[in-house]
């Protein structure tokens, strides 16, 4: 299968089918998408329409029943639990709506040990953790402990987080969720300045329409099939 260098992620015909105690359930019924550098897209859909396992697929924590998933230029489909692994520290950031930071850990730690998780590989770690909370905004919470933060701080230290280590792709779980409306606009001023790079895709999948604004691209999902793909500013997707 060619792959076009331009496109971080291709997904196609992806289906995901799981096994139940009524029979097989197909959640993703051949989905098609590419991401694309220095985009912002965001993934929205109702309730069980299939966004958060498709999102999970692309970020290689689960795996397709059929189709292809290449990561620049690398197949996923079809991996070892090994290789999923290895494909998801080397390319993936993950932003979740619960922050999954651990408590006993600063921002900068929570920072560092994402760093050693990816096995990057840097002259000064400490000062790439630094630099990556400085550039969230979070110069003066550096040594702060979450429980010391509030949600739109520890969102910011997720963001970072999930920065470190320059990968491809940034996936975000409902970011804004459980922040209120001013903290959710700063989160996603962030993440529409993070997706500014042209090195790197970002994809949220959320229910908040406040994120609209915010978005180069929105792809629209319902019972495990994309519907609808535009843009906001009128080019063709």
């Amino acid at each position: 299968m060619s792959v076009d260098r331009s496109v971080i992620v291709r997904a196609r015909g992806i289906t995901k089918t799981i096994a139940t105690g009524a029979g097989d359930l197909t959640i993703l019924k051949g989905v098609d998408l590419d991401l694309y550098p220095g985009e912002l897209t965001l993934l929205m859909g109702p309730s069980g329409s299939g966004k958060t396992t498709f999102l999970s697929i692309l970020g290689c924590i689960l795996t397709a029943t059929e189709g292809h998933l290449t990561i620049n230029g690398e197949e996923a489909v079809g991996q070892t639990a090994e290789g999923l692994a290895d494909l998801r520290r080397r390319n993936m950031g993950f932003v979740f709506q619960g922050y999954n930071l651990f408590p006993t850990l600063t921002a900068l730690e929570n920072v560092l040990m994402a760093l050693d998780v990816r096995g990057a590989r840097l002259a000064d770690p400490y000062q790439a953790a630094r630099d990556a909370l400085i550039g969230v905004g979070l110069a003066h919470r550096i040594d702060a402990y979450p429980s010391k933060l509030s949600g739109g701080e520890k969102q910011r230290v997720a963001i970072a987080r999930s920065l470190a280590g320059n990968p491809a792709v940034v996936l975000a779980d409902e970011p804004t969720a459980a922040l209120d409306s001013e903290n959710g606009k700063a989160v996603m001023e962030l993440l529409a300045r993070v997706g500014q790079d042209p090195s790197r895709a970002v994809l949220a999948v959320t229910h908040d329409h406040r994120t609209l604004s915010y978005a180069d691209r929105i792809i629209k999902i319902e019972d495990g099939r994309i519907v609808g793909d535009e843009r906001p500013n009128g080019l063709a997707a």
